[in-house]
């Protein structure tokens, strides 16, 4: 008797768990895996988030502050995200495995989905600090981004094109763009470097605090880089309160990228939703401004997930 008993427990508790399962299977997790709150990461992943979340009502959407590119590749690769902002020489990096970047070994689960916008290096100095050019840097205190950040790579990267080091500079501080601000606006730093889209909020607080001087990075600085993935550009004026003369600089492509685990049918939803509402990403940040389904395959290191690219099939990107 006891036993039929329990045979009839186990039997409840297998038809439970054959109903439950596929209702649990169905709930979809989207975490969007960003920057620092001051930055233009964050207020775009929101906007994504919410886009996500009413294409796919049936998923649960979530947004995480991060140390942005680097930490968010490796958070994907651990399969513990599943979309992340990047910029495209870390995503390089870390797809052919750079330890130098943060990159121990090839991070070969990360799949493309979209190229999107550029992040322009802006290069901020206080009037008061005397710094007009790269070389006026020597001697002075700056903050470079987060440890192993995009933003801190790019820092790497012009500054030993200019034929500058970290041990030239009489402090450097690794800081998200918020408190970097901070400390600007008290002079306990003379410059930031900020790799971001222009108009970025916390260089537009700081503009609006004190007068400031963006630092020109010549395009021979930025030939000199030698990756492709580096391009001259320009800081327009009026970018920044008091900037009041275009300022070349350089820019590096920012893409969106996931994992091999996401499904198919996800990605494609993901990628499909996010380029039938650029109005609400510009609504968030007008670096989305710049974002054009015809430039998201531009520089992709690494290969398409199916779901991006089945998307880019069905709109005739991909023939």
């Amino acid at each position: 008797m006891q036993c039929k008993f329990i045979r009839g427990l186990l039997l409840s508790a297998g038809v439970a768990m054959l109903v439950a399962g596929p209702v649990h299977a169905q709930q979809k997790f989207i975490n969007v895996l960003t920057g620092g709150t001051s930055g233009v990461y964050y207020p775009m992943g929101v906007a994504l988030s919410q886009i996500y979340a009413k294409a796919m009502p049936d998923a649960k959407t979530s947004v995480q502050a991060t140390k942005a590119s680097a930490e968010n590749l490796n958070l994907l690769q651990a399969g513990r995200g599943e979309v992340g902002f990047t910029l495209g020489d870390a995503l390089s990096d870390a797809w052919k495995g750079d330890a130098e970047a943060g990159f121990k070994a090839p991070l070969k689960k990360l799949r493309g989905i979209a190229g999107i916008y550029p992040n322009y290096i802006q290069i901020v100095a206080s009037a008061d600090s005397g710094v007009k050019t790269l070389a006026d840097l020597k001697g002075k205190r700056i903050s470079v981004g987060a440890p192993k950040s995009g933003t801190e790579l790019n820092a790497r990267a012009i500054f030993k094109a200019a034929g500058l080091a970290y041990k030239d500079f009489a402090k450097v501080e690794y800081l998200p763009f918020g408190e970097s601000v901070e400390l600007m606006k008290n002079r306990q730093l003379d410059a930031t470097l900020q790799s971001a889209g222009l108009g970025v909020s916390s260089l537009r607080d700081l503009a609006s605090s004190v007068k400031i001087v963006i630092v020109s990075i010549p395009a021979d600085v930025v030939a000199k880089v030698g990756d492709p993935a580096y391009q001259s550009g320009m800081v327009p004026a009026n970018t920044y309160e008091g900037q009041t003369g275009n300022v070349p600089t350089a820019f590096v492509q920012n893409f969106l990228v996931t994992h091999e685990g996401v499904p198919a049918d996800t990605v494609y939803k993901m990628t499909k939703s996010m380029y039938e509402n650029l109005d609400h990403l510009t609504a968030a940040h007008a670096a989305a401004k710049a974002i054009r389904k015809e430039a998201a395959l531009t520089g992709m290191p690494l290969p398409l997930h199916p779901g991006a690219e089945k998307y880019y099939r069905e709109t005739g990107l991909i023939k």
